[in-house]
């Protein structure tokens, strides 16, 4: 949670404070491309946040006195902005087990089978087609993950 409120004062924790001000800096304008950031940008933050809670529990089940790195996995078709993601990460960190760490993204490309050919080919679109016989495919092996891949931790 961003904030809590006691009678007419409300509290945000400093990171997300920093946070906050930075979407609000980078929503400032009008239209609709400027809604659709902000609301790009909070997605972000609460996949982010997320993980974090994901890698923090791994952590301190393992007895962790300290996050090193986290490494996840972002698919090409996952609708996730790698950029935002590594923001949101050095806001939602501060006062945790992995303030200091690093995030380490890894991308995997988007890749389909075709039946008709019996071949795996990679897209950078959902609607794709196999370069070899151009029949579409409805198969997507790989592209849309979203996942933890590992932790360095003390």
């Amino acid at each position: 949670m961003f904030a809590f409120a006691h009678g007419n004062k409300s509290f945000v924790r400093p990171a997300r404070a920093k946070y906050l001000a930075a979407v609000a800096a980078s929503s400032r304008g009008s239209g609709e491309r400027t809604v659709r950031r902000s609301r790009k940008i909070m997605h972000e933050l609460s996949i982010m946040q997320g993980a974090l809670n994901v890698a923090l529990e791994q952590a301190r089940k393992a007895g962790a006195i300290r996050v090193h790195e986290i490494r996840l996995r972002i698919g090409a078709l996952s609708g996730v902005v790698p950029d935002a993601l590594e923001f949101a990460f050095e806001a939602l960190a501060a006062g945790t087990l992995a303030e200091h760490a690093r995030l380490t993204i890894e991308h995997v490309p988007a890749r389909f089978w075709c039946a008709k050919c019996s071949r795996e080919f990679q897209s950078d679109d959902m609607f794709s087609e196999c370069p070899g016989c151009h029949t579409p495919s409805g198969e997507l092996r790989a592209g849309r993950e979203m996942e933890v891949a590992s932790l360095e931790i003390d």
